[in-house]
């Protein structure tokens, strides 16, 4: 789950994210990225975390 340090809706993310089952979650939170910056700026984007998330769980 991938929330923005200043987004409005992290507590929703936070609330969800501890009700997940399961060992293969994690919680990422942005330093200082809002909600909008997770979509129209790339550089605040954790690609690189996202794709070594996915590798160790899609199988």
């Amino acid at each position: 789950m991938l929330h923005g340090e200043k987004a409005h809706s992290r507590y929703f993310g936070e609330d969800a994210f501890k009700k997940l089952k399961g060992e293969n979650k994690e919680l990422v939170i942005v330093p200082g990225a809002s909600h909008i910056d997770l979509y129209d700026n790339k550089d605040a984007i954790p690609f690189a975390k996202l794709a070594d998330f996915f590798k160790a769980n899609l199988k």
